[in-house]
């Protein structure tokens, strides 16, 4: 019998490193048949070039648009969904990162059974949403993140399997300098929901700070979905700013870094694989020490005003010792790392649930044969 599994490529491009790997290690496996359901050309010609042997079978979805759509601005997602249901609905099991999919359960006659694997390993609130829910299987990195779907209700102990984070295995190496002098270098990734974010309302004067900082260098990187905020420039030698490019979603700028800047993106979590200093921006004045949605400001320290920058820079490495006891445990927390690759754990988690008897599967119990008008023919 031949496994026929689909992968949803519908969102940002930065979803896509988190489930290429299992999607990859599947393809290999005998008698399975990955293909990937994406809804753009960009998206397909990136998926594409980190399958260099061509194991994935790429169909293109229909769009709401006929406009050139980019990396980080895809079709509008929901239309997506709306418009490909019936050819989405062939596969008997899809595997997404996203949640908004989760929504065609609502659809009459929707059977297929979905594998949400989660992407990111962050802390905020907006990381647990109650679409968590509308899935049969959820694979998460850690045990922070199971332990928190439980709690929510989001999940349940038969329905949530830890398997690791598959993106590290596709880091590459980045021999080339990012800056042209040997002075370190400090990553800026400001999330991009604005109640949390600090690029909105304080990024002009982050920049500006930088700036103005003698003997380092900063790349700027906001998280790519960020839209709201300033159009932010600076023609110093040590800013790079990058609002959108491959370079800020394949780790390429967390690996080079020395010293991360953030408020509530999960790319910490990436960053401190290899404890490093931390410095996070709370200009609000956040009460943040007892909310598990700021978690990770205990691994480094939290300044409130752009005054104070130069002098944490200073003594970022003085403290880091202070720190990385509790970085390597949250990091432990937050990304399980065994000695299986992230992406076998995955793949095996993904097969196993496509194998089990068809009466074993899905939490939902829906009978498809008594819903009536969606029944598109069946892949296995």
């Amino acid at each position: 019998m031949v496994y026929h599994i689909a992968f949803l490529a519908i969102s940002q491009a930065h979803q896509f490193l988190h489930w290429l790997p299992a999607a990859l290690r599947l393809a290999a496996e005998p008698n399975v048949r990955v293909t990937v359901l994406v809804s753009s050309e960009a998206g397909h010609e990136l998926i594409r070039s980190y399958d260099t042997h061509r194991c994935l079978d790429i169909k293109r979805l229909k769009a709401p648009s006929v406009r050139n759509h980019g990396l980080f601005t895809p079709p509008h997602r929901l239309s997506v969904l709306l418009l490909n249901a019936a050819a989405i609905g062939r596969y008997r099991t899809i595997v997404t990162t996203e949640t908004t999919s989760s929504l065609l359960r609502r659809l009459p006659g929707f059977a297929s059974e979905m594998i949400h694997l989660k992407h990111g390993a962050g802390d905020r609130d907006g990381g647990y949403n109650p679409k968590h829910a509308g899935f049969d299987l959820t694979l998460v990195n850690g045990p922070k993140d199971k332990e928190r779907l439980i709690d929510r209700g989001l999940g349940s102990e038969d329905n949530i399997e830890v398997v690791g984070y598959g993106k590290f295995e596709l880091v590459r190496d980045t021999a080339e300098p990012l800056f042209a002098n040997p002075n370190p270098v400090a990553l800026y990734n400001p999330h991009f929901d604005k109640d949390v974010g600090t690029w909105a309302r304080h990024g002009a004067e982050v920049v500006e700070a930088m700036e103005a900082a003698r003997g380092w260098n900063f790349v700027v990187a906001p998280h790519v979905k960020t839209r709201a905020g300033p159009s932010i420039r600076s023609s110093a030698p040590n800013i790079l700013i990058d609002r959108g490019s491959i370079r800020s979603i394949d780790m390429t700028y967390t690996q080079a870094a020395d010293i991360y800047i953030g408020d509530a993106s999960s790319q910490v979590y990436e960053f401190i694989r290899t404890p490093r200093p931390c410095i996070f921006l709370n200009p609000d004045r956040i009460d943040w020490r007892s909310n598990p949605a700021y978690s990770h400001w205990h691994l480094g320290q939290v300044i409130e005003s752009m005054d104070e920058l130069p002098a944490a820079l200073a003594r970022s490495k003085d403290l880091q010792p202070s720190f990385e006891k509790a970085q390597r445990a949250m990091s432990a927390a937050s990304i399980d790392l065994a000695e299986v690759p992230a992406s076998e754990r995955q793949a095996k988690a993904i097969l196993a649930f496509a194998r089990r008897p068809r009466e074993a599967r899905g939490r939902f119990g829906w009978k498809p044969a008594l819903m009536g008008i969606f029944q598109p023919k069946k892949l296995a």
